[in-house]
C-alpha cells in the first residue's frame, strides 16, 4: 500500500470513528442541512440532543458531516465527506411475511449493510399486497429503514422495493434452500421463499441454490442469515 493510500485509509477511519460517535440523522442535503419533523423529532425528543451537541447527518447516498444541534436544528461544523457504496451491491428478496415481520427483516437488513431489499409474491405466499395497500406498506418500510440507517450510523440508505413477483425476481438471484451449495463471493442477489417453500417451477427458474445451514429457517431468520454471510464475504473481498 502506498503511503497516500494508507494516509487516506487512516483518515477515513478516523473519521468513520467520528460518525459513530454522536447522534445521526437523514437530511435532504448535507450542503444546507434542515432536519424535517420527523428527524427534529428523533434527535431533540427521542435521543435528547442538546443545543451544541455534535451530531452527523447524511443524505442516505454517501455523503455526510458533522453539524452542531442548534436552535431545534443544525448548523454545519465541518467538512462534507463521502463515503463509495459499497462492492459488490447486495440485494436480498423475500416473501412478504405475517404480521409485522417485514418492518423486522427490513430494519435488521439495513443495521447489516444490505443495499437493496425487496419484497416478493410467490406462488405460495399467504400475505399479497394489492395495489391500494402496498405503496403504504413500501412507505412504512421505508421510514423503517430511515431509522435503521440513524440507529447504526450509516451513510446509505438501502432501497425498498415491490412488492415483485417471485417469477421475475428469481432468474437473477440464488434462492436459500436447504440442500443448495455453499455461498460464494459471486452471489450477490438472494431470494428467500414463502413459508410454504419455493414451487419445483421456481426452483428451476432461479439461478441457482444456496444453503444456510441443515436447518428449516423461518422466512426472518433466512433473510438476515442471508444478509449477515453475504456481508460478511463482501468485507472479506474488500480486505
Amino acid at each position: 500500500m502506498t503511503p497516500e493510500a494508507s494516509d487516506e485509509l487512516r483518515r477515513a477511519s478516523e473519521l468513520d470513528m467520528l460518525r459513530r460517535s454522536f447522534a445521526h440523522t437523514i437530511v435532504d442535503n448535507v450542503e444546507n442541512p434542515l432536519l424535517d419533523d420527523d428527524a427534529a423529532h428523533h434527535v431533540f425528543r427521542v435521543l435528547r440532543v442538546a443545543d451544541g451537541s455534535p451530531i452527523t447527518v447524511t443524505d442516505g447516498a454517501g455523503s455526510w458531516r458533522l453539524c452542531r444541534a442548534a436552535g431545534g436544528n443544525v448548523r454545519p461544523d465541518g467538512e462534507v465527506s463521502f463515503q463509495a457504496r459499497r462492492d459488490p451491491i447486495i440485494t436480498v428478496g423475500f416473501a412478504v411475511p405475517k404480521l409485522d415481520r417485514p418492518e423486522w427483516i427490513v430494519q435488521k437488513l439495513t443495521e447489516i449493510g444490505v443495499d437493496r431489499i425487496v419484497l416478493l409474491h410467490a406462488a405460495r405466499s399467504v400475505v399479497r399486497w394489492d395495489a391500494e395497500r402496498a405503496p403504504k406498506q413500501i412507505a412504512k418500510l421505508e421510514r423503517t429503514a430511515i431509522e435503521a440507517v440513524q440507529q447504526s450510523r450509516q451513510v446509505w440508505l438501502p432501497a425498498v422495493v415491490g412488492p415483485v413477483a417471485a417469477a421475475t425476481f428469481l432468474p437473477s438471484a440464488v434462492v436459500a434452500e436447504p440442500g443448495g451449495r455453499p455461498m460464494s463471493a459471486s452471489d450477490h442477489t438472494f431470494a428467500i421463499g414463502p413459508e410454504g417453500g419455493w414451487t419445483d417451477a421456481e426452483l428451476e427458474c432461479a439461478a441457482d441454490r444456496v444453503s444456510t445451514g441443515s436447518s428449516v429457517l423461518r422466512v426472518e431468520t433466512a433473510a438476515l442469515a442471508i444478509g449477515v454471510l453475504a456481508v460478511a464475504i463482501r468485507r472479506t473481498m474488500n480486505r
